[in-house]
């Protein structure tokens, strides 16, 4: 039976309860949604699909170094160039041979959805001294095969829960998925461990060097196998269940699961890799003592990336395989289980990692003109100002050929069917709106005439030079995959690069 605690909120922060100082750092968009997680499968393609917030240094493999090389972030904290990352939620039909990603808040119309990330001063009855996470830390909070409730704080205990949202009335916290069709979206919760062993960076089992308070998971003393008392952190993720509240098929429970095949809602986890400025992580414990949970409460965040910035900000796929959409099973071997037994996945071939996916067309050789980057673009001030046209039946040839026949020089897609064209980018105040190396951006809406090309995205635009009279190289992207905006392992470019 789940375990429930009915609190009356206004807003959504308001069931986070906090006892001291804390800051809430809402991430709006995601670096990338695949089968990737490099603290439990290095390497390697992960057993079920993760959505990733944070510094886009992460790949397959990573480190605190890889990570500070980022040159973006989907977060707004400048100082922190960390990767989080939760399991995917599904709907299910009821045969269980239809399959359906659930999105996320704030996702769709070309947006992607992200988290929220509270940090907290939780120094314990002791009041210890909160430290910040040291270099190269990692670490997993919660089982992604628990089926049932357990009293034990790791695994997963009250550290995972989920809270119904009902904006217009009571929201109910539960220990599982509850079983109600929540008004206003699922939040999924999952708090990890606080205390350190003060040697390890990671462990075989990714939590053996961390450990949670003893007496409370979120406000505790730390033992003294594990005496560093490390700034608390929690993940809340929002899902947009209310978009299925048609599609129940039994009223008695809820039509959907988790990407490793949890129906139970036991088994939702997370993983975090540090990417902080350490001295600022602790600049921030020792200085942001505001409880209102803003980051512009806190000094030390005087500068943050913007909503746009957070957007653009995003990694292409390396595994060639249908994740999102209509899906006839879980990617990966992920059979659907109820428990309460324990539930490990089979035994499953391996899923190469392939090129990075590509978002552009290669119009060098049959056009000589080359895509150059995604540029931001505003409806009250047109990034390309010259001609312009639309189409339901857009496509790169389309617009490429429309701006060439008018002599210029450049051409931009936008959402999918409009098209644009200049010989130079508009000089807004804060800069040119050229595209920035290194960013992908948000051009990922498919065209209208074409679904497997890609026209801009909302205010971005696919931007593409004529290089016919001179090298059409296509520097900045490859079409094998081999070199894009967003290099996994080797992220180049400057770390202060701002979007215009």
């Amino acid at each position: 039976m789940s375990k429930t605690f009915r609190s009356a909120i206004v807003a959504v922060a308001a069931l986070a309860g906090p006892s001291s100082a804390f800051w809430r750092m809402p991430c709006p968009g995601r670096l990338v949604l695949e089968r990737i997680d490099p603290v439990i499968s290095p390497g390697v393609v992960s057993g079920h699909v993760h959505t990733v917030s944070g510094g886009i240094g992460l790949g397959f493999t990573t480190s605190y170094e890889q990570q500070r090389a980022s040159v973006c972030s989907s977060c707004p904290v400048k100082q922190d160039l960390s990767a989080y990352w939760t399991p995917k939620l599904y709907y299910m039909g009821e045969d269980g041979s239809y399959f359906e990603d659930v999105p996320q808040a704030g996702e769709g119309n070309g947006v992607t959805g992200g988290m929220t990330i509270y940090y907290e001063q939780r120094p314990g009855p002791k009041n210890d001294e909160v430290k910040a996470f040291p270099a190269g830390l990692r670490m997993v909070a919660g089982d992604p095969f628990q089926r049932n409730y357990t009293d034990q704080q790791a695994a997963p205990g009250n550290a995972v829960s989920f809270v119904c949202l009902n904006y217009n009335g009571v929201s109910t916290q539960y220990n599982d998925m509850p079983n109600i069709n929540c008004p206003d979206g699922l939040r999924a919760q999952v708090y990890f461990p606080s205390c350190w062993d003060g040697v390890n960076l990671d462990s075989p089992d990714h939590k053996s060097h961390m450990a949670y308070p003893i007496g409370n998971y979120d406000n505790g003393y730390c033992p003294p196998s594990h005496p560093t008392h490390l700034i608390s952190i929690f993940y809340e993720v929002i899902y947009q269940t209310g978009n299925f509240a048609h599609m129940w098929w039994n009223s008695s429970q809820h039509p959907f699961v988790f990407a490793m095949g949890d129906r139970t809602g036991y088994g939702f986890h997370g993983d975090f890799v540090n990417g902080w400025d350490t001295q600022a992580l602790q600049d921030a414990i020792d200085q942001c003592t505001n409880d209102s949970g803003n980051l512009s409460d806190c000094p030390v965040f005087a500068d943050l990336y913007s909503n746009e910035e957070c957007q653009a900000c995003r990694l292409p796929p390396q595994v060639n395989e249908t994740i999102t959409g209509n899906l006839t099973k879980l990617p990966g071997c992920n059979p659907v289980t109820d428990g309460p037994e324990y539930a490990p996945p089979p035994e499953c071939s391996s899923t190469p990692i392939g090129p990075m996916q590509t978002y552009f067309t290669d119009e060098t050789k049959s056009l000589g003109w080359e895509y150059v980057g995604c540029a931001n673009d505003s409806v009250s001030a047109r990034t390309f100002q010259a001609a312009s046209s639309s189409s339901n039946t857009m496509t790169v040839e389309t617009c490429i050929k429309f701006c060439s026949g008018k002599g210029y020089s450049l051409a931009g897609l936008e959402y999918a069917s409009q098209c644009y064209c200049d010989n130079g980018y508009l000089q807004a105040k804060d800069g040119t709106r050229e595209p920035l190396t290194d960013i992908l951006g948000q051009c990922t809406m498919p065209c209208a005439g074409n679904a497997q090309q890609m026209c801009g995205g909302p205010s971005a635009l696919s931007v593409y030079r004529n290089c016919a009279g001179g090298s059409c190289e296509n520097a900045l992207f490859r079409v094998n995959g081999s070199t894009t905006t967003n290099k996994r392992r080797h992220v180049h470019g400057s770390r202060h690069a701002r979007y215009h």
